[in-house]
């Protein structure tokens, strides 16, 4: 209060103008407003941010919760930056912040969820890296925090969620590969009970009956989604005894280690083996042959996020009266030559 009392006097006007003009109120005169902010800067003065959040039992902070391990570390993906610009653009309509919130693979994220509800961070959450069984989603429920998830849990549509189309991307690549005579295709999916990987498999299954093709559980192959694991998955699939003529990768960056350890081999994609890389990156781009993978645009992708969450907020529901959302997220097929008509038997 001294801070504000020092700016009422130097300006000779009330405190409670001064309080109002602070806090964006509709009530002051706009010249009034900016000789109070300009007095704000000259006299160093700076707004206790938490004191006025808890007088008005909210932060104008949105979370969005990601998980952190070495891998992640190791990797420069983009996923999370494009989106973040998205999220962004639509929360700063409305002069809300946007706050990364990384759990350590080392922490449980339940616990890491509950420490920071429980601190009043935020007034939303954003969570992603949704698991086949997330305690995360159940907890948020019950604490009434609104909240939208990227990606779908087995809590299915009880809370609102936006997902990529995991089985568009199965279907379209099976299809495709099943049309150049692949008839066996080996798919990769995370290690962990992260909830993609169950909808890959199942897709992948239902895309393999549709074409009346047995599904071999060998073919399944469960690999850390960064490009350590491309390698290693394609290490697995040269050992098996009948190689697969065509893999599905289920996480961008892998086709980098998967090309790398055909080419040790002296093998080529597109060549001895045919592969279906997941979402575009910046990095796949550069890969020869050129890869044949799925496109989205990231920001967009935020922005509907966004959007959805707010949809979930009482005070913007007007602003976005689109119910609870759950939705799947288009993405369109990127022609390349990495999948290519096998040209002869594996060996």
């Amino acid at each position: 209060m001294k801070g504000i009392r020092r700016l009422a006097q130097h300006l000779n006007i009330s405190i409670g103008t001064v309080s109002r003009a602070l806090n964006g109120k509709p009530d002051v005169n706009e010249d009034t407003r900016r000789r109070v902010l300009a007095a704000a800067v000259e006299l160093g003065y700076m707004p206790n941010q938490a004191g006025r959040a808890l007088r008005r039992g909210s932060t104008s902070v949105i979370g969005l919760m990601i998980e952190t391990s070495p891998e992640t570390a190791a990797n420069s993906d983009n996923f999370v930056v494009g989106l973040m610009d998205g999220l962004q653009s639509v929360l700063a309509r409305h002069e809300l912040d946007l706050i990364v919130l990384p759990c350590s693979s080392d922490e449980d994220p339940g616990n890491y969820l509950q420490r920071i509800v429980g601190r009043r961070l935020v007034d939303g959450m954003i969570l992603t890296s949704t698991q086949h069984r997330d305690t995360r989603v159940d907890f948020l429920a019950r604490s009434k925090i609104p909240f939208i998830s990227l990606g779908r849990s087995d809590a299915g549509d009880t809370h609102p969620w936006i997902d990529l189309d995991f089985e568009g991307v199965a279907n379209r690549a099976v299809d495709r590969l099943v049309t150049q005579s692949h008839h066996r295709i080996a798919i990769t999916i995370p290690p962990t009970d992260i909830n993609l990987g169950y909808v890959f498999l199942d897709a992948y299954k239902a895309a393999l009956e549709r074409h009346g093709l047995p599904f071999d559980p060998e073919l399944v192959i469960r690999a850390k989604t960064s490009e350590q694991g491309g390698y290693l998955a394609a290490d697995q699939m040269l050992n098996m005894p009948e190689r697969p003529t065509a893999v599905m990768l289920i996480y961008e960056l892998m086709a980098i280690g998967f090309y790398r350890r055909l080419s040790e081999a002296s093998l080529q994609a597109g060549t001895d083996i045919a592969v279906v890389g997941f979402r575009e990156s910046p990095q796949s781009r550069f890969l020869s042959p050129t890869l044949t993978c799925f496109r989205l645009s990231l920001r967009d992708l935020g922005i509907a996020v966004a959007e959805s969450l707010l949809a979930t907020m009482p005070e913007y529901q007007a602003q976005y009266p689109l119910g609870e959302v759950h939705m799947i997220w288009p993405m369109e097929l990127v022609e390349g030559e990495s999948d290519a008509l096998p040209t002869a038997a594996p060996t």
